[in-house]
């Protein structure tokens, strides 16, 4: 039986579903303004892997996972590239699912957009406020905390923790300070939508509440995202959804088990512009790193641990991956026999999707299987458990063959010999910064007492 960590009741349960002919999972999908970070990357490859493990216990599996196409920075990113909201928001819709591609995510069953759920957002609004949960303020339409003393439930939150960390915007129309926006009036410049309020566009928290029920039903079987997310956005998603269905004191009435996966941090830092370590999943792309090797990093921490970003990290997952690969590139003629898996390797997985003992499962079989080449069951089970993870997704030949490049030998040579000026000069930031550009372009550098080599990876 699949355990899963529930972040509403803080413990580990088995995992049983609501209706075990159809089980439905939401995920808070991105804001879409610009290239994804990793940190979204791994959100995805974490659900991508929860939905694949479900499909594998029960007969149908719903996966739906939303587009924010409606929010302030989509509105100033169209403002400062002066082209219309929708090509924004259809532009980087498509590159985030093709970057997820990459990583071998399949992409949700369904992917509502806010913007064709207004209606939806409107009639849950029109709810709380017939029942007392909101209030009409000047324009805007807001949600009183106090009215739902349940409020916290899920992030365990005092009330002073509640309105620190929401980063509450002060407003005279409030009548309390954790009150939070269900929505908003939009001037004549902005997009808006006629509403009992007034022309106007709905907050973001709401978004999720509309599309999750118009998509799945309530309850369904599992929610998530982020830890990031936790709070206030999903502690508001289930103050607004219990409320709305006539439910607030059954907080599980909403979604009965809540997912989160860690925090990323980049080598060893929070990740931030200001610090110059943003990392996008577009940028390794282009750069030459493989999604695959991309997709065994996020993997290589358990989802619900923080995982640290670092170079390090993906080298080492894509030698892992050279490893495995050569082991399939062998065994091209093998009869792999389908559904068969280690015992090791599944109880790791039906164990809160304990990923870093499923690979160490990986290693293990792929050892056995460079001592008997022949051990077909072994390597029916390395095969599927690969697959399971989301692995393999590559033919073995393009994977191994060697990697050309379209750098001159001229420009890598200056660029040899400018590191080693950096070097001579101790300027090691630098001569680091130059071995690591050419390696994302696929070349490697080797140091000798000879002199410097380099080689296309």
């Amino acid at each position: 039986m699949l355990k899963l960590y529930n972040s509403l009741t803080r413990t580990k349960e088995d995992f049983v579903p609501i209706d075990p002919d159809n089980v439905r999972l939401y995920a808070c999908g991105p804001t879409v303004y610009d290239y994804a970070h990793i940190g979204n990357a791994r959100m995805a490859v974490v659900f991508d892997l929860l939905r694949t493990v479900l499909s594998g216990l029960y007969p149908n599996v719903t996966y739906v996972s939303n587009i924010t196409d409606i929010d302030d920075k989509i509105m100033k990113a169209a403002a400062e590239q002066g082209v219309p909201i929708k090509e924004i928001t259809e532009k980087y819709t498509q590159i985030y699912n093709e970057d997820l591609d990459a990583l071998g995510v399949e992409e949700p069953d369904i992917q509502p957009k806010a913007t064709e759920h207004v209606d939806d957002m409107i009639a849950y609004i029109e709810a709380l406020i017939a029942d007392n949960y909101a209030y009409e303020a000047e324009g805007h339409v807001l949600f009183h905390v106090p009215a739902f003393p349940k409020y916290g439930g899920l992030s365990g939150r005092s009330r002073d923790d509640q309105i620190a960390g929401a980063r509450v915007e002060v407003a005279p129309f409030k009548k309390d300070p954790a009150d939070f926006v269900l929505w908003k009036p939009s001037s004549d410049d902005q997009p808006g939508w006629d509403s009992p309020w007034g022309r106007g566009r709905p907050g973001w928290h709401i978004e999720c509440s509309a599309m999750s029920a118009q998509h799945l039903g309530l309850p369904f079987d599992i929610h998530g995202g982020g830890a990031d997310l936790k709070f206030p956005h999903h502690e508001n998603e289930i103050a607004q959804s219990v409320c709305a269905h006539g439910h607030p004191d059954d907080l599980s009435s909403f979604a009965k088990f809540w997912v989160h996966n860690g925090f990323l941090t980049v080598e060893g830092e929070k990740m931030s512009k200001s610090l110059g370590n943003f990392t996008l999943t577009h940028d390794l792309l282009e750069q030459g790193v493989e999604g695959e090797a991309i997709r065994l990093a996020m993997l290589s921490a358990h989802y619900r641990q923080p995982l640290d970003w670092t170079k390090d990290k993906v080298e080492q997952s894509k030698k892992t991956l050279d490893r495995f690969y050569g082991i399939l590139i062998s065994q091209l003629d093998a009869n792999v026999q389908p559904g068969v898996f280690s015992d090791d390797f599944l109880n790791a997985i039906y164990d809160d999707l304990n990923t870093p003992k499923a690979i160490a499962e990986l290693h293990a079989l792929a050892k056995d299987i460079e001592k008997d080449p022949d051990d077909i069951e072994g390597l029916s089970a390395f095969v599927n458990g690969g697959l399971l993870l989301g692995l393999f997704y590559n033919d073995p030949e393009e994977w191994l063959a060697p990697k050309e490049t379209t750098l001159d030998e001229a420009y890598i040579l200056e660029q040899i010999a400018a590191r080693q000026s950096a070097k001579d000069k101790k300027d090691f930031t630098l001569s680091d910064k130059i071995r690591d550009d050419l390696a994302a372009q696929g070349i490697v550098l080797k140091d000798s007492p000879d002199g410097t080599s380099w080689s296309v990876e």
